[in-house]
């Protein structure tokens, strides 16, 4: 199987776990989306380049407080949360709706950021 399409497998099943996520995105650290599963035509050139500024911005954080490797960021807003995961020399995106169950959504991406990560 390709990567692309062990990529594609893996946003599935997340999505499928998890139904009422907005979106699934894997970028490459330097922002560039790699594959996704997106609602609402959400642009994923857009969503991959905030995830890996995200995603950078929080190494940053955690270098100068030294609190070891970034694992994940969280941000809430009013209507939707993003997590995005380090995936090795990629980014995991997940985005849901305000009152997901983010212990699940956890649960999942951590296992899916972990298998892409073996991916690149």
């Amino acid at each position: 199987m390709a990567k692309h399409d062990a990529l594609k497998a893996q946003i599935e099943t997340l999505r499928n776990a998890i139904p009422e996520l907005k979106g699934v995105l894997v970028a490459s650290t330097e922002g560039l989306p790699v594959a996704h599963s997106l609602s609402n035509g959400t642009d994923p050139n857009r969503v991959a380049a905030m995830a890996a500024a995200a995603s950078s911005l929080g190494r940053r954080i955690s270098d100068s407080l030294s609190t070891g490797s970034l694992n994940e960021v969280s941000i809430r807003s009013e209507e939707g949360m993003l997590f995005v995961y380090s995936a090795g020399k990629g980014v995991l995106a997940v985005m849901g709706p305000q009152g997901s169950n983010a212990g699940l959504i956890h649960l999942e991406a951590r296992g899916t950021a972990d298998d892409i990560s073996k991916l690149f």
